[in-house]
């Protein structure tokens, strides 16, 4: 690891302050739960592998969504269902009260809120209160982002706020998790939005985790993220020598599951073939690759 690389984790790890964390657990939305005037009209933008889950799940649970996707072929699954779809950002922003994106890259998101026909478009009062952006994104660009909304004015004063909100709540889980509802959410920026849009996070996940000012829900995530690679590389390197020893993939999961070794990588995202369905190792590793390494550092 180069020394720039470990004063940036170290500046971010300072920032994660323990005594900044809090945690709601496990109590699931349905359709049946009152869901609150202000979380009523939900915005999604960005249905791609995740946020096609989350948004379903969050339909299921009875919010009224608006979904915009540059890729009208993702779109086409919600309008298709009666689901209200919008040509840009700006639109769904004209009928929504929260606002979630869930976006590949940092410039997918700066393109969303900041660029033409984005979120924030012509500086204009915007209605939605509270925006939740669930990409995984560097902390900068969430804090860049946060700022420039908090500048902005609300169409409609909400309580005694007159200034919309964001939140960074990059997610764990993967595909699988967002398919059965079971993301964790990893929360920054004002514990009062965080506490008021308690409902919406466990509509899509089973955990949410306030972790602090703006920006630190995506500082944990690349935490989270450095630790989940090292035990993927661990658990790869285990199956090859194993393998190259004469026991069987299948014995080792065996073994890993049920004994010192079990983790995520081993019972839950297997990286090795032929293990487990549903899961990049069994599909060729398909999916963003190469791109999504060098986004991540």
């Amino acid at each position: 690891m180069s020394i720039s690389r470990a004063k940036f984790l170290l500046k971010t790890l300072n920032n994660l302050k323990p005594n900044s964390f809090h945690s709601i657990s496990s109590r699931r939305y349905s359709s049946e739960s009152h869901i609150p005037s202000h979380l009523e009209k939900v915005g999604f933008i960005g249905v791609g592998n995740m946020g096609f889950h989350m948004a379903n799940n969050l339909i299921k649970a009875g919010y009224q969504l608006t979904i915009h996707d540059k890729d009208l072929n993702a779109m086409k699954h919600f309008s298709d269902n009666g689901i209200p779809t919008k040509e840009t950002p700006f639109e769904v922003a004209e009928t929504s009260d929260v606002i979630v994106t869930m976006l590949p890259t940092s410039s997918n998101v700066l393109e969303v809120y900041t660029g033409q026909y984005g979120l924030l478009h012509g500086g204009n009062p915007l209605r939605p209160w509270l925006l939740i952006d669930a990409s995984t994104i560097d902390p900068q660009t969430s804090r860049r982002v946060s700022a420039t909304i908090s500048e902005c004015i609300l169409k409609e004063k909400r309580g005694h706020r007159d200034r919309p909100v964001m939140l960074d709540a990059p997610v764990s889980g993967g595909v699988l998790g967002a398919e059965a509802g079971n993301l964790t959410f990893m929360v920054g920026g004002l514990e009062e939005a965080y506490m008021a849009a308690e409902s919406l996070f466990l509509s899509m996940g089973k955990h949410t985790i306030y972790c602090g000012r703006s920006g630190n829900g995506s500082a944990a995530k690349i935490c989270n993220n450095l630790a989940m690679a090292v035990s993927m590389l661990g658990v790869s390197e285990a199956f090859s020598l194993g393998q190259s020893l004469g026991i069987t993939a299948s014995t080792l999961t065996k073994i890993f599951n049920s004994s010192s070794a079990r983790c995520w990588s081993s019972d839950s995202y297997n990286p090795v073939p032929g293990v487990m369905e549903g899961v990049p190792s069994s599909r060729n590793y398909e999916g963003q690759g190469l791109k999504t390494c060098s986004r991540i550092g």
